[in-house]
């Protein structure tokens, strides 16, 4: 950490200003970014390198920052890109003190060019947040930062928001790869990249997944060619009311008959294939302790969540919305709500009846996070074991005849 205290200013859209210092890549150069907050204590480097943290400026609650340095294996970007605009902290770390860390967080931010602010009043500004929504934001540092603030506001002012945001283009892989699975393959699941954290791939690997990763709206005929047991739909930065490529996608896949799995963005992609619309929510659900209940199972699970976003509730002929599992129509059949978050209410996952194509708000990668959605994954190679084992039937049917 440098000795050499650099002033700096984080800027809203409303006038509201926090003072602090900089770090990182304190060059005098502006960021800007929507200002959200994440309540989780451990997973900085995770969160810093979410794709789905594209154009945020992320705040944390956690008081200190920095301890555990950054190490080389923990990034969730696919080519180790941190993909914050910024971030703002209470306290930097003044040592590094972890066994796995290669380097300490200011200089792996100030490789990466990212600036950060600490020393800002985290608790006031968090209940800002909370009571305003999350908002378009600055990191002004050096000469800049003492300037006239009716400038800097106005220029905060002038970046495009995050509602009708298409940002999965900008984050997606431009060209397909492939993760191949660890031991015996079992299955080939072709996953859209929304915006993939690494972790995902990982843990259809230890399942016995390769994972054929393409860039997001890549057409179904062209994923068709990698004969996929299964398709995923990943998480992603922007607003899903911009997707309409990708819901498509979806539409195709469904009629495919291919088993479906999204998460995050994923569900509310599969959400709008099935009918449903997709609204900004205030502040969002952005840390590693947010309660979901399964309103199929009964099962509460503690879940990491980073979204702005989110699915209507359907509704019925009356407009008022349907309660957690029951049935509205859709185009494939009848749908379910199946999850929902416990602190608001807001719908946390949706499936078709048939199981066949289902997805979740969350994230089961766990990266960070609890362990408790993992099982998703063992959802899906279930999920895919009984349409080979139909296929199998249909096909031995056929030789019969």
């Amino acid at each position: 950490m440098s000795t050499d205290r650099i002033p700096a200013v984080l800027v809203l859209a409303d006038g509201t200003t926090f003072p602090g210092f900089a770090f990182g890549a304190a060059n005098g150069e502006a960021v800007f970014g929507e200002a959200v907050f994440t309540t989780a204590m451990t997973g900085y480097q995770e969160t810093m390198t979410d794709p789905s943290y594209h154009r945020q400026i992320v705040v944390t609650t956690a008081p200190q920052i920095g301890n555990t340095g950054w190490n080389d294996e923990d990034n969730e970007s696919h080519d180790n890109r941190i993909w914050v605009a910024g971030l703002v902290i209470r306290d930097l770390s003044k040592r590094v003190s972890n066994w796995r860390a290669e380097r300490s967080l200011e200089e792996e931010m100030a490789a990466q060019g990212i600036t950060g602010i600490y020393g800002v009043d985290t608790r006031s500004l968090v209940r800002h947040l909370r009571n305003y929504g999350s908002i378009a934001a600055g990191i002004f540092t050096g000469e800049e930062a003492q300037g006239d603030v009716d400038k800097l506001v106005a220029r905060v002012n002038e970046q495009p928001a995050m509602s009708g945001a298409d940002l999965s283009a900008e984050v997606s892989t431009e060209e397909p790869y492939v993760i191949p699975a660890v031991g015996e393959k079992r299955y080939t699941v072709v996953a859209f990249d929304m915006g993939i954290k690494t972790a995902t791939p990982g843990h259809f690997a230890q399942r016995g997944i390769e994972t054929v990763v393409v860039p997001a709206g890549t057409p179904f005929n062209e994923i068709e060619k990698h004969n996929p047991d299964g398709v995923f739909i990943s998480n992603g930065p922007g607003d899903p009311a911009t997707a309409d490529d990708m819901v498509a996608v979806t539409r195709d896949v469904i009629d495919s008959g291919v088993p479906l799995f999204g998460i995050c963005f994923g569900n509310q992609i599969l959400g709008r294939a099935l009918g449903l619309e997709t609204y900004k929510l205030k502040f969002g659900h952005r840390g590693v302790n947010v309660p979901v209940k399964n309103h199929v199972t009964g099962r509460i699970d503690i879940t990491s969540q980073n979204h702005g976003f989110a699915l209507k509730a359907p509704s019925n002929d009356s407009g008022e919305n349907l309660n957690p599992g029951e049935t509205f129509d859709t185009d494939f059949g009848p749908a379910v709500i199946t999850h929902t978050c416990l602190n608001d209410g807001v719908v946390e996952g949706v499936a078709l009846e048939s199981g066949k194509a289902y997805s979740v708000q969350y994230h089961p990668e766990s990266a960070a996070g609890p362990h408790d959605a993992n099982p998703l994954f063992d959802q899906f190679v279930s999920l895919m074991d009984e349409h080979k084992a139909a296929k199998n039937t249909t096909a031995n049917a056929a030789e019969q005849n």
